[in-house]
C-alpha cells in the first residue's frame, strides 16, 4: 500500500498506448472505491478496466478481446484478490498466447498472511519486482496494519475489506508487531511475539 502500484500500472499502460500498442487493464469487480470498471492511482490518474470475478476464466476472457482486437500487454491491479486457478491462467496467457501479464498488489494482509493470489504469483511469476515504501520511522515498510476509525490496529476480521488510508497502515516488520502487541497488551507478554 502507498508505493505506487496503481501508478505504475496506468504508466505501463500508457507506455505501451504510446506506441499504438494495446492494453487490457483487469481489475477485481468488488473494488469499486474509484467507480465501476476503472483502475484509479492517489494521485488521481485513471484507466478504464475490465473487472474480473473469481469464478472468470482469465485466459479465456484475454483470449477473446485478442480475438477482437490484438492485445500486446495485460495489466492486472490488486492481484493479490487472484485465485489459484486465475494466477495458472494468466501463466497460460503468457505462454500459449505470448502476451506479457504485468500484475499489481500486496503480498500480505493485515495479520501478516499471504493472500491466496499473491501466494502463487510468487511462486509462478518469472520475475518479481519489489515496489517500495517506507514507514513512518524510515525504515522500508514491508507490512499492512489495518486500523479502527481512532486508529488502533485491528487484529481480527476478514482477509478481504477493501478500503484506503482510512483503514490500512504501511509500516515496517518491527511496527507491525508493535502495533499486533499494543492491541494485546493485556492479553500476552511481549516476549510472546519473539524479539
Amino acid at each position: 500500500m502507498n508505493a505506487g502500484k496503481s501508478t505504475i500500472l496506468l504508466q505501463s499502460s500508457y507506455n505501451y498506448r504510446e506506441r499504438g500498442m494495446r492494453t487490457l487493464v483487469l481489475c477485481p469487480d468488488f473494488d469499486n472505491r474509484f467507480g465501476e470498471r476503472k483502475v484509479a492511482s492517489r494521485i488521481g490518474l485513471s484507466a478504464d478496466a475490465i473487472p474480473f470475478h473469481t469464478a472468470d476464466n482469465l485466459f479465456r476472457l484475454i483470449q477473446r478481446e485478442h480475438a477482437t482486437n490484438e492485445i500486446h500487454c495485460v495489466l492486472v491491479d490488486e492481484a493479490q484478490f487472484l485465485n489459484k486457478p486465475q494466477v495458472r491462467q494468466l501463466g497460460d496467457v503468457c505462454d500459449r498466447l505470448d502476451i506479457p501479464v504485468l500484475t499489481y498488489g500486496l503480498r500480505t494482509d493485515f495479520q501478516g498472511n499471504l493472500f491466496e493470489g499473491s501466494q502463487y504469483l510468487l511462486a509462478w511469476a518469472d520475475t518479481l519486482t519489489e515496489i517500495k515504501t517506507i514507514c513512518h520511522c524510515g525504515r522500508k515498510a514491508t507490512m499492512v496494519l489495518r486500523v479502527d476509525p481512532s486508529g488502533r490496529p485491528i487484529r481480527e476480521g476478514e482477509q478481504i475489506q477493501i478500503g484506503g488510508n482510512d483503514r490500512y497502515v504501511t509500516v515496517c516488520r518491527r511496527h507491525f508487531y508493535e502495533g499486533l502487541t499494543e492491541r494485546l497488551s493485556n492479553e500476552l507478554p511481549f516476549d510472546d511475539f519473539g524479539s
